[in-house]
């Protein structure tokens, strides 16, 4: 049987082309980690620093609030303070490059399911147990800018929440 031959594009043009399409994807997941980082640390101003200055935040799909970056961060600061021991797991990341009309490489969403558990500490060492699991999908809407890649808009739709009551009898550790 004959080897098929090895398809490899050597055009320096295209090859240019998909370097930056790598390189726009990783940045944008790492600007999807660095939301979800400072969600988890509730660090409100790198959280504030991930967005366009005139960027937006939707939480009513999961009982919140909708409004600027900084008036988000503090409902979110509130709301967090709640359940000091939180992580969001944001995972099936699906990238889009070039969505908005007109667009010239500078603009992209990201499609993220999302599962956040969340505890209220109880004990000394902050090992509680569970008190709130949730879940759902978000949506980034991105832009770039001069500084990189950032948010315009998050829209978060949570699809089920279940609150827990603590730790499990029968959880093995």
């Amino acid at each position: 049987m004959a080897a098929l031959p090895r398809m490899v594009n050597t055009e320096p043009m295209t090859q240019r082309v998909e370097l930056a399409t790598v390189r726009d994807r990783l940045a944008l997941d790492g600007l999807v980690t660095d939301y979800a980082v400072a969600v988890d640390d509730g660090d409100w101003a790198a959280y504030r620093r991930l967005f366009t200055a005139d960027g937006r935040a939707d939480h009513r799909g999961a009982g919140g609030i909708e409004g600027d970056a900084g008036t988000v961060a503090g409902w979110l600061a509130e709301r967090s303070a709640e359940f000091p021991v939180r992580q969001l797991l944001l995972v099936n990341r699906r990238v889009r490059l070039g969505t908005w009309e007109g667009d010239a490489g500078d603009t992209a969403e990201v499609r993220a399911d999302y599962v956040s558990p969340a505890s209220r500490g109880g004990e000394a060492d902050g090992a509680g147990g569970l008190d709130l699991l949730s879940g759902g999908r978000c949506l980034f809407t991105t832009v770039r800018t001069p500084d990189g890649w950032r948010l315009s808009r998050v829209v978060v739709d949570e699809r089920w929440r279940s609150p827990t009551g603590g730790r499990a009898d029968d959880v093995i550790d």
